[in-house]
């Protein structure tokens, strides 16, 4: 065969035993053999128990012309010698030096056509017997190929069985290495990803800073300045109303927006978000209601929702 073949479990080879020893007594011979063939060797597995039997297990021939097994191979089927003395093919038989003149052999096959070795029996003379048996022996050498059938496809499927289960192993150590891999690749992504976000934070507080700092001091001084004047308190108002559209983007947290408000816009918005109205917050801080509402309408401004119609309480609780 082309790759291994399974190895004959010593219960197969008890089984067979019984069979050469059924067909030494039914063909009233000597010796029945099952011979096993590693090319160029021909050596006895099984052999009948019977006391005129020369043929012990191991025995090992040598492939050749003048072996009867050989010529079984040749024919690819049945061989039949009644006396090998009077033929001069077999004159050089090894046999003969046993006195094994008689001869009547088949082969054995793998399931995929190789050899495996033949079935025979042996005779000193010629046996009328083992001729009529003939059909028996066929019989018998397909019980041992079924055998060997058998065997081939549990040598196989238990093959299959573990190279499946290596494969699923080395398959399952991928998934292993890839989830390690996949895993140190998101822990490193997160560090990135934090460190960009810190430096996000911090580039946005230093402008921020630098905002209320170097820019919304001025709006309170010009506003002070231009009075009611239109359009320029418009324009005015616009500007502080964007700026701090944009600074409000830069943060979600209540206390970057307290930061642009004075102590009282601070307060007022405190209570808003409370829930105090107006006509509250003015009996709470001894101001006037309009005064509250200047407060708030600063805060409005300062937290980009002037002419938005947004709520201030609900905008002030989304932030906190």
């Amino acid at each position: 065969m082309s790759h291994d073949v399974p190895h004959i479990p010593p219960e197969t080879l008890k089984n067979w035993q019984r069979l050469v020893d059924l067909v030494a007594r039914l063909a009233d011979v000597p010796a029945s053999l099952i011979m096993k063939t590693d090319d160029p060797e021909h050596s006895v597995l099984v052999t009948s128990e019977h006391p005129d039997n020369p043929y012990p297990v191991g025995m090992e021939f040598r492939l050749n012309p003048k072996l009867y097994c050989q010529g079984v191979f040749e024919n690819d089927g049945e061989l039949v010698v009644e006396d090998a003395t009077c033929d001069p093919r077999w004159q050089d038989n090894e046999d003969l030096d046993h006195g094994m003149s008689f001869y009547i052999g088949l082969p054995l096959k793998w399931p995929d056509g190789a050899i495996f070795g033949t079935i025979c029996v042996l005779d000193r003379d010629r046996n009328r017997r083992a001729l009529l048996f003939r059909e028996g022996l066929a019989q018998f050498a397909r019980l041992v190929e079924q055998d060997l059938a058998l065997l081939q496809e549990v040598y196989l499927r238990r093959a299959l069985e573990a190279k499946l289960t290596e494969t699923m192993e080395h398959l399952e150590q991928r998934v292993d290495d890839r989830t390690r891999a996949l895993q140190e690749a998101n822990t490193a992504l997160r560090v990135l990803l934090s460190s960009v976000e810190d430096d996000r934070r911090a580039r946005d507080e230093e402008i921020l800073s630098q905002v209320r700092s170097m820019v919304w001091p001025y709006f309170e001084r010009l506003r002070d300045r231009i009075g009611q004047a239109e359009p320029q308190r418009s324009y005015l108002d616009l500007a502080e109303q964007n700026l701090a559209q944009i600074t409000s983007a830069m943060t979600d947290q209540l206390s970057e927006a307290f930061a642009i408000m004075t102590p009282t816009e601070i307060e007022v918005a405190q209570m808003v978000m409370a829930g105090k109205t107006t006509k509250d917050i003015a009996k709470a801080l001894s101001r006037e209601t309009s005064t509250i509402d200047f407060h708030r309408n600063n805060i409005r401004r300062k937290l980009g929702l002037e002419g938005r119609g947004s709520n201030l309480r609900s905008h002030l609780l989304a932030i906190s």
